[in-house]
């Protein structure tokens, strides 16, 4: 048996510059600071103590974190993954202090992304205060780039405990709870963080962000638009470090009742598999191929 997930925690961006990662993430995602040094600055779109840790410096990598139930779920998790063979290694006093966690273990799936498991982390006493209406009502889920897409997806279901809802060609959008998709795995030829993703509140913040977006010249590179498999309206768009943002609302929940009936749907990599609206992506994982050999990678 792998780990019991209970929800995504944070994400941690290594940067190029942490003055431009806090401006885009504070202007333009809307996301409140919480604290920050030379060195690292923590943000947060919900009630806990951040979901993005920005670290100065591209080579201090790309983490993601995931909250486990207790302690001994997380001591649990640790033998689960020694039994299974896979290498794991409990987190530094120093490490959890800058996670604001209690627990931690750290381990790698077969790409090599390193996946964080935290125990008691900490919450916020304060609501969250946004530094523009964006919307925002919670860290919701990311996407990651695969170069093994079948070896990553085991890695998930059999010692993550994940789920998978839908596949999109070789694409596996996994839950690890009763939303459609916590983690997608993005058939790639790089180890990180393919997109990060934000829950808004109704189709009209997507529209005014739209706007908002291009009023300051961020790259929009797919949408607005509305998912098949999730049945979510989403707009990405480009940040710094390569990193690609999300804003999506309406996402479909597979609660307990419809696990019984529940059976995942393959969809192939086409256009109208990744919007039913008919915007097409301009990222690299989301382009379809051609006859002629080609992708589609035009702005949508």
């Amino acid at each position: 048996m792998g780990a019991d997930l209970h929800d995504i925690r944070y994400v941690r961006i290594g940067c190029d510059d942490l003055d431009t990662s806090v401006r885009f993430a504070t202007d333009i995602l809307g996301l409140e600071l919480m604290e920050r040094d030379g060195n690292r600055a923590y943000l947060r779109g919900d009630d806990r103590d951040h979901n993005i840790c920005y670290t100065q410096g591209r080579e201090s990598g790309q983490v993601t974190g995931w909250e486990v139930a207790s302690l001994d779920a997380l001591d649990e998790a640790a033998k689960a993954f020694e039994a299974s063979g896979v290498t794991v290694r409990a987190g530094t006093s120093e490490e959890r202090e800058l996670r604001r966690v209690r627990g931690l273990i750290v381990v790698s799936d077969p790409t090599g992304n390193i996946i964080e498991l935290v125990a008691r982390p900490d919450a916020c006493g304060r609501r969250y205060f946004p530094t523009r209406d964006a919307g925002i009502l919670n860290f919701s889920h990311v996407g990651l780039h695969t170069r093994n897409p079948s070896a990553d997806e085991a890695f998930w279901v059999r010692n993550l405990g994940g789920k998978v809802s839908d596949w999109i060609g070789d694409a596996a959008l996994i839950r690890i709870n009763d939303v459609h998709h916590n983690v997608a795995l993005f058939p790639s030829t790089r180890a990180g963080i393919q997109h990060v993703n934000f829950q808004v509140e109704s189709i009209d913040d997507i529209m005014r962000s739209f706007y908002h977006l291009q009023k300051n010249n961020v790259r929009i590179v797919f949408g607005p638009g509305r998912h098949p498999t999730s049945g979510a309206r989403f707009l990405y768009f480009q940040g710094p470090d390569d990193i690609v943002y999300e804003y999506s609302t309406g996402v479909r929940l597979i609660t307990a009742e419809d696990e019984k009936t529940y059976v995942p749907r393959q969809f192939p990599k086409a256009e109208s598999s990744f919007c039913m609206w008919g915007s097409v992506p301009d990222i690299p994982e989301f382009r379809v191929p051609q006859p002629n050999g080609s992708a589609v990678a035009r702005a949508a």
